[in-house]
């Protein structure tokens, strides 16, 4: 037999042995299921043993190969359709410099002492002179929307006000509106029922339209009038790239702008892999700042993100081998060219080099600030496009609510990538959190030439506010009571 023959004949006759087949599922970015085909027939091949050679696996061996078969393939079901999360409270990230001095570590006993520290931390810090209406008009993610079943009703705090969100029980139609019943003050939100379209108060059932917030039942009036002033406020709201969005504008009768919508997310071709979840203790102003202080990229951004998120540390000799390099420009709307004016753009290039020479993971972004708010970062990578979806909120004057989620077609590929992307997205994030829960607001900082975009920047972000914004001082006073 010619050896080409025996070496067809040991690959099955077409080359095509499971090990092979396996291989190029991976190489081919098949789903997980046409991998875990693969993988199973090779478990089947290797149990049942080789017809032509005549060797067989014992029992024992044929059960544990079962068993470890079973257990693969449920990690990598979990690890292919399952998200990752990400999430950091507002005492966990900028601190710790304080802590290790103070000797607080976590635990029972170090909890406490380490919150009261950072809220001292809080209470000293010189905020800045002059700091902008904290709360700007304009689109906010209020939710998430896997976080509102149907029938379900929450309460949310933020903007300066209290939201009672609810899912209609028979629609599925989301509304927002002031959380406090008009009868005696009960919040809807915290314990409310949801009855088709409308939330029943738990106090005394009264209901609530979700349409226009009007009282529709007042269930022990004997007369079964109902006075036109029972109602609260509806706030214009929609649910669109998996947020749940409130429209938030001092000025009554403004139109708000039309919501950018990306297709793949909103029918379903590309899958949620994940996000992150942070609070920063900042001016939200500050946050979306960076895309137009690209010279900050290099100084933060550029060390190595296996070294870690704290600043402190970020550039140890060992990690001087990989360096991320960032070219960016930020780029206001232009009215020649017809660009709505509450869109700014960003356009981004990353690459890792090893030792300054050789580039890999090449990523080219272009980010679009849609607001005070919202942020859509659309990437091309070398395993093809995906979507990062921004919301930043404020819960306080200076505490914003930041979420990233991750979006892009169902490879196995991307399932690696895009939990790698999630978490060296937050290990960057949680380097500018380092620097924000710190900084001041610089109402006229001292910049050069180079710092030109920041003036720009600051000078388009000014048409979010108004003037009856609130300001920061009414703000803080209304939660100091």
């Amino acid at each position: 037999m010619e050896a080409s023959e025996k070496a067809a004949c040991c690959d099955g006759g077409d080359g095509s042995r499971p090990w092979v087949r396996l291989w190029q599922a991976l190489t081919n970015n098949q789903t997980l299921d046409q991998w875990l085909g693969h993988g199973l027939l090779l478990v089947k091949e290797d149990m049942l043993g080789s017809s032509s050679s005549g060797r067989a696996v014992p029992v024992v061996w044929q059960i544990l190969y079962l068993l470890a078969g079973v257990v693969t393939a449920w990690l990598c079901w979990k690890f292919y359709y399952s998200p990752v999360v990400w999430k950091r409270d507002l005492t966990d990230i900028g601190y710790n410099h304080v802590l290790d001095n103070e000797g607080i570590r976590r635990g029972r006993a170090g909890d406490k002492r380490r919150a009261h520290t950072i809220n001292r931390l809080r209470r000293l810090r010189k905020v800045g002179q002059r700091i902008p209406p904290p709360f700007p008009n304009g689109w906010f993610g209020i939710l998430e929307s896997e976080q509102l079943a149907t029938g379900q009703a929450r309460a949310v705090d933020c903007l300066g006000q209290n939201f009672v969100v609810f899912r209609a029980s028979d629609s599925g139609q989301v509304s927002v509106l002031d959380a406090y019943c008009p009868h005696l003050g009960a919040n809807l939100g915290v314990g409310g029922i949801v009855r088709g379209d409308c939330i029943e108060c738990p106090f005394h059932h009264w209901s609530f339209s979700g349409r226009d917030g009007q009282c529709v039942n007042i269930p022990y009036s004997k007369s079964g009038a109902v006075p036109k002033v029972a109602k609260v406020k509806k706030w214009t709201s929609m649910e669109a790239n998996g947020f749940i969005f409130v429209w938030h504008h001092v000025d009554e009768g403004v139109e708000p702008w039309p919501m950018m919508v990306v297709p793949e997310v909103e029918d379903g071709r590309w899958v949620y892999y994940g996000k992150n979840e942070f609070l920063v203790n900042a001016h939200i102003q500050d946050i979306p700042e960076n895309g137009a202080d690209v010279a900050h990229l290099s100084a933060v951004h550029g060390p190595n993100c296996l070294s870690g998120s704290d600043i402190r540390y970020s550039r140890p000799a060992w990690a001087e081998f990989g360096m991320h390099a960032w070219h960016a420009s930020w780029h206001a709307p232009s009215e020649e060219n017809d660009d709505p004016p509450h869109i700014a753009r960003m356009d981004l290039k990353h690459s890792f080099r090893f030792f300054n020479k050789l580039e890999v993971c090449t990523v080219d972004v272009k980010a679009y600030q849609i607001g005070p708010g919202y942020v859509q970062l659309a990437m091309q990578t070398g395993l093809g496009p995906m979507v990062a979806l921004q919301t930043v909120t404020p819960v306080e004057p200076l505490v914003q609510k930041v979420i990233h989620r991750f979006y892009a077609p169902r490879t196995i590929g991307n399932a690696f990538f895009q939990k790698f992307a999630v978490w060296a997205e937050s290990v960057m994030f949680e380097r500018d959190m380092m620097i924000w829960n710190h900084k001041q607001f610089v109402d006229t900082p001292l910049l050069i030439k180079e710092d030109r975009l920041i003036k720009a920047y600051r000078k388009w972000y000014s048409q979010f506010y108004s003037e009856n914004s609130t300001s920061y001082s009414v703000a803080k006073e209304g939660l100091d009571w």
